[in-house]
């Protein structure tokens, strides 16, 4: 049985251990609220660049489409870019994104594909490198972008687009959370290379209106594919930051509740032996001086 001493250690720092979670719990919920605004605003663009893309790809004849549209005319290689944070302490937010990117490298690896991994976030690349190492083709780490910017995008969308025009891959797929609520963040993977609206996303109804494009369809699409990309990958970027903020703030509300459940039986059990340790004293003198 543990002292009253060690007791009392036990508790003062589990007392530390829940002012800590308490105020982290407070840190992500007031940086909850900016970066789901971010992500929400972000969210009309990047439907409606999608929806024109749409429209876009509905008019251009299969020889004419650039290349970012119709790819390499090859599915063989493939890159898998696996975007999670770079902290910790938030639950299984940075896992669920993993087990999605898994699943995907195993159906490809069975179905006899060749796959790339490029990590953007720290704990992405510590969870893949244990098993997939060899296949990780490059890191990007934006620890020190405060906030997630267009600058952050520009950054990850530039590597890819470097790889693609060097070859390295044919397809490419995005692996983000998409954010709903504070306890709900939704692993979603979407092609970026060759561009393909997210699903859901439908070409606008023109109502039988015939749009002449100038110069052409084609020229239009070159100028807006790499913007749509850029796009794409800032609200992949926002809705993961809005996630883990919303993850981190659930878990150490969860850390500070058991915390606190844990006190009380720490408490209850210092409360026990110490009444034990004056009932065992009162018995010794008791018997002490009956025996006198």
């Amino acid at each position: 049985m543990p002292s009253l001493k060690e007791f009392r250690n036990r508790i003062a720092s589990v007392k530390s251990t829940q002012k800590i979670t308490k105020a982290l719990q407070m840190v992500a919920a007031a940086k909850l609220k900016r970066s789901q605004s971010a992500a929400e605003a972000a969210r009309p663009y990047a439907e409606r660049m999608a929806a024109v893309i749409a429209n876009l790809t509905a008019a251009v004849k299969g020889g004419d489409a650039p290349k970012l549209l119709a790819g390499t005319g090859d599915d063989q290689t493939h890159l898998v870019v696996v975007m999670t944070s770079e902290r910790g302490l938030c639950g299984g937010f940075n896992t669920q994104i993993v087990r999605a990117a898994r699943e995907r490298i195993g159906q490809l690896e069975n179905a006899g594909k060749t796959v790339k991994i490029l990590c953007v976030g720290k704990k992405g690349r510590d969870q893949l490198r244990r098993v997939y190492g060899a296949m990780i083709v490059d890191f990007i780490d934006l620890a020190s972008y405060r906030t997630i910017d267009a600058s952050a995008a520009d950054l990850v969308a530039g590597r890819v687009l470097d790889l693609f025009e060097a070859g390295a891959f044919d397809v490419a797929t995005i692996f983000y959370s998409k954010f709903r609520s504070v306890i709900s963040q939704v692993p979603t993977a979407q092609q970026i290379i060759p561009a393909k609206p997210p699903e859901g996303v439908a070409a606008p109804d023109l109502q039988g209106a015939l749009y002449i494009y100038e110069p052409n369809e084609t020229a239009i699409l070159e100028a807006l594919l790499p913007r749509y990309l850029t796009g794409q990958i800032l609200r992949a970027l926002l809705e993961n930051q809005a996630g883990f903020y919303g993850a981190q703030m659930s878990a150490m509300d969860n850390a500070t509740r058991n915390a606190g459940d844990m006190i009380k039986k720490l408490t209850l059990r210092y409360n026990r032996q110490r009444q034990a340790n004056i009932t065992k004293e009162l018995i010794e003198i008791i018997s002490g001086a009956e025996a006198l």
